[in-house]
This record gives C-alpha cells, sequence and structure tokens, in this order.
C-alpha cells in the first residue's frame, strides 16, 4: 500500500519536475528622420518637416535631446532648427528615444 501511494505520488509530480519554462523576445527598431522643428511642446510633442512632409513624434519620459557631441540640452528646441529624431513604433505610434540638434 506504501509503494503504491509513493509510486502514485512520483507519478503526479513529475511532469512539474520537467516542466519547461517559455521566454519570450521582443525586438524593437529605431528609426530615425530627419528635418526642421516647426513645433515643440516640451514633454508631450515634436513635429518635424522632412522631405516627406511634416511628422509628428510623441515625446516619451526618457526622451533625451542631446547634440551632435551626445551634451545633454538644456535649452528647448526652437522652430527652424534642424535635427534628427531617433524614434520606435509604427507609424501612428512614433515614440521618440533621442533628438540630436544638428546646429
Amino acid at each position: 500500500m506504501k509503494r503504491m501511494i509513493v509510486s502514485l505520488a512520483c507519478a503526479l509530480i513529475a511532469p512539474l519536475a520537467f516542466a519547461q519554462t517559455s521566454t519570450t523576445t521582443t525586438e524593437t527598431t529605431t528609426t530615425y528622420s530627419s528635418g526642421t522643428v516647426t513645433t515643440y511642446e516640451p514633454g508631450k510633442t515634436i513635429v518635424v518637416k522632412s522631405e516627406e512632409g511634416p511628422v509628428s513624434f510623441a515625446l516619451g519620459t526618457a526622451a533625451r535631446i542631446v547634440d551632435g557631441a551626445g551634451k545633454v540640452v538644456t535649452a528647448p528646441l526652437r522652430a527652424g532648427q534642424r535635427v534628427r529624431v531617433y524614434y520606435t513604433g509604427p507609424t501612428e505610434k512614433r515614440v521618440v528615444e533621442h533628438v540630436v540638434v544638428e546646429d
């Protein structure tokens, strides 16, 4: 009787010991767009006039604005400034990772 209970317990526990875990990997691609700033709302949006026309981007909380040397720019962007905007996401949900001021 004891052997039967032990065998039954082992049979119930064995599948848990060999259970496999699964991992999901998501790949994010960063793209950039260059042009001149037409509208800038700090912490909200930036609109850049590029070769394709005006392009709007959402500024996330982690978005940073840097100069060509990689130093953080503290002054707000002005209309007419040349920038390169690095972003992720599809066309309708572009989220800025960082902005490089080119002039």
